[in-house]
């Protein structure tokens, strides 16, 4: 499944990057680039460690609700 997900991600930001080098305008501004890396960092990130974090708010949660 976390692959499935960054194999469309990583498909949609090369065609983005197609995209705009087709373009004839000129080269993609840095912060561009920054933002699609930063957004691609996230989702990689939360695809890893989204089910412990899941885990470790839910531990937390029933330690202070005594449950």
């Amino acid at each position: 499944m976390i692959r499935r997900h960054l194999d469309r991600t990583v498909a949609r930001l090369r065609h983005v990057g197609r995209a705009l080098h087709d373009d004839e305008r000129g080269d993609v501004p840095g912060w561009v680039l920054i933002t699609l890396m930063t957004a691609g960092l996230v989702v990689v990130i939360w695809a890893l460690a989204g089910p412990a974090l899941t885990t470790l708010f839910e531990q937390a949660i029933a330690r202070v609700s005594g449950f």
